[in-house]
């Protein structure tokens, strides 16, 4: 499992890649290996907003449905467009042409209550073995 450092992350199994107050989001490498194929990701517009702990979008994959959670609140500043005719980018690429969304952070103490990459790999160890 890839687990870059320098990322935040969440037990949902999303990232976030913090540039000022600038945040980067994507699903983890982990998540899209348990999604297998994704065929479909819908995500926000710009300019509407996303809740820290709040379903943002919807990833689609050949084996199931599953809704993708914001690691912070704030403004949507751009969505990943190549997502809605090459959704297999999630895959491919999650922490690279695979992001998802850019937002504008509106609380930088949001950050304090997400994983480091060594906390995540617990969680999705624990995952692992309590079998999915």
């Amino acid at each position: 499992m890839e687990l870059p450092q320098g990322l935040l992350y969440t037990a949902e199994h999303e990232w976030l890649a913090v540039d000022g107050d600038r945040g980067t989001i994507g699903i983890t490498d982990y998540a899209q290996d348990q999604l297998g194929d994704v065929v479909y990701v819908e995500l926000p517009e710009p300019g509407g907003r996303v809740e820290s702990g709040s379903v943002f979008g919807v990833v689609e994959s050949v084996k199931t449905v599953s809704d993708l959670y914001a690691p912070v609140s704030g403004e949507v500043l751009e969505r990943n467009e190549r997502l809605d005719d090459e959704p297999e980018l999630v895959n491919a690429s999650p922490y690279g042409d695979g992001w998802m969304l850019r937002v504008r952070i509106e609380d930088p103490q949001q950050l304090d209550s997400l994983l480091s990459p060594q906390a995540y790999e617990e969680v999705t160890r624990q995952e692992q073995r309590g079998g999915e």
